[in-house]
C-alpha cells in the first residue's frame, strides 16, 4: 500500500478513535458521580491492560526491553495527564477544562520542535491556530485562572507530549504490543493514586461496570491501539490536529443524547476545527494530486 494511502487510512483512524472518545463524555460524568475519579481510572486502565495482554503476549515479548521500556514511559506520560485532568476537573468548571485541555494541540508543535528539533510548517501553525479558536468556542463559557486551570493545562502538556514521542517512537509492527505495554504503565499510574485511601473502589452496580468496560476495552484499549498504530504513520503535528476533533463528536453526541443545544458556538467552533484540518490534511493532497501529470493521478485514485 503507498504511503499516501496508509496516512489516509491513520487519518481516518484517528477520526474514528477521537468518535469513540467523543462518545464517551455522557457515560463518564455518569460514573465518576458515584464512584472517585482515581478509582474509575484505575479500574478502567486495569480492565484494559489485563485485555492486551491477554491477547497480544507474543507481541509484548518482541518487543524486546527497550520496546517495553518506551510502552512504559509512553502510559507513564499518558496516565499522569489523566490524573492531572481529572484533579483538574474536580476544581474548574467542565467548559473550562475541555478548553484548557484542547491546548494540547498548541502544544505539540511547540514540544516537537524543541525536543526533536522537527521543522512545524506555517501552514500547521495557522491550523493549530484556527484549532485553538474552535475549541475555545467549543468548550469556553467562562474563564478563571486557579489550581484547577493549572493542573488540567499541565495535563494538556503531558497529552501532547505523549503525541510527540509516541509518534517519534511507534511503529507499526509494534503497535499491539507498545499498545499494550503502555496500558498497563496508565494503570499503574492510576492504581497508585488510590493507594491513599486504600485501594481502587469497583463499579457500584451493573450500569456502571458496562460503562467501564465500554471505557477499558473500546474507548481504552482499542482507542489506544488505533492511535499507536495511526502515529507510525502521520506526523505528531498532523495527528494532533486530527485529534481536535474530539469536541466537535462529544457535542454531537451530547445534541443526539439530548444533553446539549445545537447553537451558533457548536457550529462555528465545529468549523473552524474541520477547517484546520483541510488545512494541515487534506489541502496539501489536493495540490500534490493536481500537481501530478495525468498518469500519475490516475494510480493515486
Amino acid at each position: 500500500m503507498s504511503t499516501s494511502r496508509l496516512a489516509t487510512l491513520a487519518t481516518l483512524g484517528l477520526l474514528l478513535m477521537t468518535a469513540v472518545w467523543g462518545s464517551t463524555f455522557v457515560m463518564i460524568k455518569d460514573v465518576i458521580a458515584r464512584m472517585p475519579v482515581a478509582d474509575f481510572l484505575a479500574v478502567r486502565f486495569a480492565v484494559a491492560a489485563v485485555a492486551m495482554l491477554a491477547l497480544f503476549p507474543r507481541h509484548v515479548w518482541r518487543l524486546g526491553r527497550i520496546g517495553i521500556m518506551r510502552g512504559l514511559v509512553l502510559g507513564t506520560i499518558y496516565g499522569v495527564g489523566q490524573l492531572l485532568q481529572t484533579w483538574g476537573l474536580a476544581l474548574i468548571s467542565p467548559s473550562v477544562s475541555g478548553f484548557t485541555t484542547g491546548m494540547y494541540v498548541v502544544f505539540t508543535p511547540i514540544l516537537a520542535a524543541l525536543l526533536f528539533r522537527q521543522h512545524v510548517r506555517a501552514r500547521v501553525w495557522g491550523a493549530t491556530l484556527l484549532a485553538t479558536l474552535g475549541l475555545g468556542l467549543l468548550s469556553l463559557h467562562g474563564f478563571s485562572v486557579g489550581a484547577g486551570v493549572w493542573l488540567t493545562l499541565a495535563s494538556a502538556v503531558m497529552y501532547a507530549l505523549h503525541i510527540v514521542v509516541l509518534g517519534r517512537w511507534a511503529r507499526s509492527d509494534d503497535a499491539f504490543g507498545l499498545s499494550a505495554m503502555q496500558m498497563v504503565a496508565i494503570a499503574l499510574v492510576c492504581g497508585l493514586a488510590t493507594v491513599p485511601h486504600g485501594g481502587p473502589m469497583l463499579p457500584p452496580d451493573s450500569a456502571a461496570w458496562l460503562a467501564v468496560l465500554y471505557m477499558a476495552l473500546i474507548a481504552g484499549a482499542g482507542a489506544m491501539l488505533l492511535q499507536t498504530w495511526a502515529q507510525s504513520h502521520l506526523p505528531a503535528t498532523r495527528a494532533a490536529i486530527v485529534m481536535t476533533t474530539e469536541p466537535v463528536f462529544a457535542a454531537a453526541f451530547a445534541v443526539a443524547f439530548g444533553t446539549d443545544v445545537l447553537g451558533w458556538r457548536m457550529l462555528v467552533g465545529g468549523g473552524l476545527v474541520l477547517a484546520a484540518m483541510y488545512l494541515v490534511e487534506l489541502a496539501p493532497r489536493r495540490k500534490m494530486v493536481t500537481a501530478l501529470p495525468a498518469e500519475a493521478v490516475h494510480h493515486e485514485v
